[in-house]
């Protein structure tokens, strides 16, 4: 009976932490399908699903939380802010303050805080999707002028 209870006590303390939990095997293929998908860059949402959310998110300022600015993966949201142009003209410098959560396409938003010294907007957070593969920004976020090619 000790050793039952040795054995079975460092287990009721994990589960009772939070640790170890039980998942539902279709729960569990759901999440790690998205899992999946995140590791290479897709969006949790596909097709005629996504779409919809597409046009919801359009009604709201490109750059905000509810319609993020959409990129692949972290190298895809560096190169369209390094794309962005100041009202002077310079490039804004940037730096990723953290995820904010899930957004409207179901994938974890990012947010930078972008700084035009000397211009305006002198500061301003934009929000960032990275789940979108091979998906390429070519709008401004309003405030900034965008350049065509690569990044710099």
């Amino acid at each position: 009976m000790k050793l039952r209870l040795a054995i079975l006590a460092p287990i009721a303390a994990l589960a009772l932490s939070g640790c170890v939990t039980t998942v539902a095997p279709s729960t569990q293929a759901n999440t790690d399908a998205y899992l999946s998908r995140m590791l290479a860059g897709e969006s949790a949402m596909q097709g005629s699903k996504l779409d919809k959310a597409l046009a919801e998110a359009s009604q709201y300022p490109l750059g905000s939380l509810e319609n993020p600015v959409r990129a692949s993966m972290p190298q895809g949201q560096r190169a369209y802010l390094s794309r962005l142009r100041c009202e002077d003209l310079s490039r804004p410098e940037f730096t990723r303050a953290g995820n904010v959560g899930l957004g409207p396409f179901g994938n974890i938003v990012d947010a930078y805080i972008v700084t035009c010294n000397g211009s305006e907007p002198a500061e301003r957070t934009i929000h960032m999707d990275m789940y979108h593969s091979g998906y390429v920004e070519s709008e401004a976020v309003d405030g900034y002028g965008i350049t065509g090619g690569k990044p710099e």
